[in-house]
Protein backbone atom coordinates (compact mmCIF):
# COMPACT_ATOMS: atom_id res chain seq x y z
CA UNK A 1 0.00 0.00 0.00
CA UNK A 2 2.73 2.44 1.01
CA UNK A 3 4.79 1.51 -2.04
CA UNK A 4 1.89 2.27 -4.38
CA UNK A 5 1.29 5.65 -2.73
CA UNK A 6 4.99 6.50 -2.98
CA UNK A 7 4.96 5.52 -6.64
CA UNK A 8 1.99 7.79 -7.28
CA UNK A 9 3.70 10.69 -5.50
CA UNK A 10 6.88 10.33 -7.57
CA UNK A 11 5.25 9.61 -10.94
CA UNK A 12 4.32 12.19 -13.58
CA UNK A 13 2.57 14.58 -13.13
CA UNK A 14 2.46 14.42 -9.32
CA UNK A 15 6.27 14.40 -9.16
CA UNK A 16 6.33 18.04 -10.32
CA UNK A 17 4.14 19.12 -7.41
CA UNK A 18 6.02 16.82 -5.03
CA UNK A 19 9.23 18.75 -5.72
CA UNK A 20 7.43 22.08 -5.34
CA UNK A 21 5.82 20.87 -2.12
CA UNK A 22 9.25 20.04 -0.76
CA UNK A 23 10.43 23.57 -1.55
CA UNK A 24 7.36 25.03 0.16
CA UNK A 25 7.94 22.92 3.28
CA UNK A 26 11.55 24.08 3.49
CA UNK A 27 10.45 27.70 3.05
CA UNK A 28 7.92 27.51 5.89
CA UNK A 29 10.44 25.74 8.11
CA UNK A 30 12.79 28.69 7.58
CA UNK A 31 9.91 31.08 8.28
CA UNK A 32 9.08 29.30 11.56
CA UNK A 33 12.65 29.64 12.83
CA UNK A 34 12.74 33.29 11.75
CA UNK A 35 15.23 33.07 8.87
CA UNK A 36 12.78 34.46 6.29
CA UNK A 37 9.88 36.91 6.49
CA UNK A 38 6.85 35.30 4.86
CA UNK A 39 5.48 38.73 3.87
CA UNK A 40 8.64 40.37 2.62
CA UNK A 41 8.25 39.73 -1.14
CA UNK A 42 7.96 42.67 -3.48
CA UNK A 43 4.87 41.15 -5.09
CA UNK A 44 3.00 41.40 -1.81
CA UNK A 45 3.68 45.12 -1.59
CA UNK A 46 2.85 45.69 -5.22
CA UNK A 47 -0.51 43.95 -4.91
CA UNK A 48 -1.40 45.72 -1.69
CA UNK A 49 -0.59 49.07 -3.27
CA UNK A 50 -2.27 48.54 -6.63
CA UNK A 51 -5.16 46.19 -5.86
CA UNK A 52 -7.69 48.82 -6.98
CA UNK A 53 -5.70 50.12 -9.94
CA UNK A 54 -6.17 49.23 -13.58
CA UNK A 55 -4.43 46.19 -14.99
CA UNK A 56 -2.26 48.41 -17.22
CA UNK A 57 -0.75 50.07 -14.13
CA UNK A 58 0.35 46.81 -12.49
CA UNK A 59 3.00 44.24 -13.13
CA UNK A 60 2.00 41.21 -15.14
CA UNK A 61 2.12 38.77 -12.22
CA UNK A 62 0.32 41.14 -9.87
CA UNK A 63 -2.44 41.76 -12.40
CA UNK A 64 -3.10 38.05 -12.85
CA UNK A 65 -3.08 37.49 -9.09
CA UNK A 66 -5.73 40.19 -8.62
CA UNK A 67 -7.76 39.00 -11.62
CA UNK A 68 -7.92 35.43 -10.28
CA UNK A 69 -8.90 36.62 -6.80
CA UNK A 70 -5.64 35.57 -5.18
CA UNK A 71 -4.81 38.96 -3.64
CA UNK A 72 -5.28 40.22 -0.10
CA UNK A 73 -2.91 37.75 1.60
CA UNK A 74 0.89 37.30 1.43
CA UNK A 75 1.99 35.87 -1.90
CA UNK A 76 3.88 33.11 -0.08
CA UNK A 77 0.57 31.81 1.29
CA UNK A 78 -1.00 31.89 -2.18
CA UNK A 79 1.86 29.92 -3.70
CA UNK A 80 1.79 27.40 -0.84
CA UNK A 81 -1.94 26.81 -1.29
CA UNK A 82 -1.59 26.49 -5.07
CA UNK A 83 1.11 23.86 -4.64
CA UNK A 84 -0.74 21.95 -1.90
CA UNK A 85 -4.03 21.88 -3.82
CA UNK A 86 -2.28 20.98 -7.09
CA UNK A 87 -0.37 18.15 -5.39
CA UNK A 88 -3.55 16.78 -3.83
CA UNK A 89 -5.45 16.80 -7.12
CA UNK A 90 -2.66 15.20 -9.16
CA UNK A 91 -2.00 12.62 -6.44
CA UNK A 92 -5.66 11.59 -6.32
CA UNK A 93 -5.71 11.37 -10.10
CA UNK A 94 -2.53 9.29 -10.01
CA UNK A 95 -3.97 6.65 -7.69
CA UNK A 96 -7.33 6.52 -9.47
CA UNK A 97 -7.37 7.55 -13.13
CA UNK A 98 -3.72 7.06 -14.15
CA UNK A 99 -3.49 3.71 -12.39
CA UNK A 100 -5.87 2.27 -15.00
CA UNK A 101 -4.14 3.69 -18.09
CA UNK A 102 -2.54 0.72 -19.92
CA UNK A 103 0.54 2.09 -21.73
CA UNK A 104 3.31 4.52 -20.83
CA UNK A 105 2.59 6.81 -23.77
CA UNK A 106 -1.06 7.11 -22.82
CA UNK A 107 -0.04 7.72 -19.19
CA UNK A 108 2.11 10.68 -20.28
CA UNK A 109 -0.70 12.09 -22.42
CA UNK A 110 -3.33 11.64 -19.75
CA UNK A 111 -0.86 12.91 -17.16
CA UNK A 112 -0.37 16.12 -19.14
CA UNK A 113 -4.13 16.64 -19.25
CA UNK A 114 -4.32 15.96 -15.50
CA UNK A 115 -1.53 18.48 -14.89
CA UNK A 116 -3.33 21.23 -16.82
CA UNK A 117 -6.70 20.51 -15.25
CA UNK A 118 -5.20 20.34 -11.76
CA UNK A 119 -3.44 23.67 -12.28
CA UNK A 120 -6.66 25.34 -13.39
CA UNK A 121 -8.67 23.84 -10.54
CA UNK A 122 -5.99 24.77 -8.00
CA UNK A 123 -6.40 28.45 -8.94
CA UNK A 124 -10.18 28.26 -8.43
CA UNK A 125 -9.91 26.35 -5.14
CA UNK A 126 -7.12 28.56 -3.81
CA UNK A 127 -9.13 31.69 -4.58
CA UNK A 128 -11.96 30.25 -2.46
CA UNK A 129 -9.56 29.40 0.36
CA UNK A 130 -7.92 32.84 0.27
CA UNK A 131 -11.18 34.76 0.54
CA UNK A 132 -11.84 34.16 4.28
CA UNK A 133 -8.14 34.73 5.09
CA UNK A 134 -8.07 38.33 3.82
CA UNK A 135 -9.53 39.71 7.03
CA UNK A 136 -6.47 38.49 8.93
CA UNK A 137 -4.21 40.81 6.93
CA UNK A 138 -6.36 43.94 6.62
CA UNK A 139 -4.40 45.69 9.35
CA UNK A 140 -1.29 45.84 7.18
CA UNK A 141 -2.83 48.53 4.99
CA UNK A 142 -5.70 49.91 7.02
CA UNK A 143 -4.28 50.14 10.52
CA UNK A 144 -0.50 50.17 10.12
CA UNK A 145 0.41 53.82 10.58
CA UNK A 146 2.49 56.23 12.61
CA UNK A 147 0.00 56.16 15.51
CA UNK A 148 1.79 53.09 16.84
CA UNK A 149 5.05 54.99 17.33
CA UNK A 150 5.88 55.14 21.03
CA UNK A 151 4.09 51.88 21.84
CA UNK A 152 5.71 48.60 22.73
CA UNK A 153 5.51 45.38 20.72
CA UNK A 154 6.38 41.72 21.17
CA UNK A 155 8.83 40.22 18.66
CA UNK A 156 7.42 37.23 16.74
CA UNK A 157 10.38 36.27 14.54
CA UNK A 158 13.60 34.61 15.63
CA UNK A 159 15.63 37.65 14.65
CA UNK A 160 15.03 41.28 13.69
CA UNK A 161 17.42 43.06 11.33
CA UNK A 162 17.46 45.43 8.36
CA UNK A 163 15.77 42.90 6.05
CA UNK A 164 13.19 41.09 8.14
CA UNK A 165 11.20 41.06 11.32
CA UNK A 166 7.65 40.84 12.60
CA UNK A 167 6.08 41.90 15.89
CA UNK A 168 2.71 42.00 17.61
CA UNK A 169 1.16 45.14 19.10
CA UNK A 170 -1.53 44.63 21.73
CA UNK A 171 -4.72 46.52 20.83
CA UNK A 172 -8.30 46.48 22.01
CA UNK A 173 -10.16 43.62 20.40
CA UNK A 174 -7.35 42.07 18.35
CA UNK A 175 -3.58 42.43 18.28
CA UNK A 176 -1.83 43.92 15.25
CA UNK A 177 0.83 41.96 13.39
CA UNK A 178 3.30 44.46 11.92
CA UNK A 179 6.54 44.44 9.93
CA UNK A 180 9.51 45.73 11.92
CA UNK A 181 13.24 46.22 11.52
CA UNK A 182 16.19 47.19 13.67
CA UNK A 183 19.86 47.94 12.98
CA UNK A 184 22.09 44.93 13.52
CA UNK A 185 23.67 43.74 15.64
CA UNK A 186 20.96 43.82 18.28
CA UNK A 187 19.70 41.59 21.06
CA UNK A 188 16.13 41.23 19.81
CA UNK A 189 14.74 37.71 19.59
CA UNK A 190 11.35 35.98 19.61
CA UNK A 191 9.32 36.93 22.69
CA UNK A 192 11.27 40.10 23.51
CA UNK A 193 9.51 43.41 24.10
CA UNK A 194 10.67 46.29 21.90
CA UNK A 195 9.84 49.98 21.58
CA UNK A 196 8.44 51.32 18.28
CA UNK A 197 10.41 54.49 17.52
CA UNK A 198 9.66 55.30 13.88
CA UNK A 199 7.34 54.48 10.98
CA UNK A 200 8.45 54.37 7.32
CA UNK A 201 5.43 55.02 5.07
CA UNK A 202 7.42 53.99 2.00
CA UNK A 203 8.14 50.45 3.15
CA UNK A 204 5.28 50.14 5.67
CA UNK A 205 7.76 49.07 8.35
CA UNK A 206 8.44 50.17 11.91
CA UNK A 207 11.82 50.84 13.44
CA UNK A 208 12.05 49.13 16.83
CA UNK A 209 14.64 49.23 19.56
CA UNK A 210 15.26 46.86 22.49
CA UNK A 211 13.87 48.15 25.75
CA UNK A 212 16.54 48.95 28.34
CA UNK A 213 16.67 46.47 31.21
CA UNK A 214 14.39 47.35 34.12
Amino acid sequence: MFASLLTAATAFPTAIYTVLLGVVLVYWLLAIIGMVDFESSGIDLDIETHADASVDDMGTIASYVVAFGLHGVPFSIVVSLLVLVGWTLTFLAGVTVLAWVPTDILKWLVGLVVLLVAFALSIVITARLVRPLRGLFVHHTAQSNASLVGQTCRVLTGTVDERQGRAEVAQRGASLNIRVWSPSPNSLKRGDTALITEYDAGTHRYLVMPLPPA
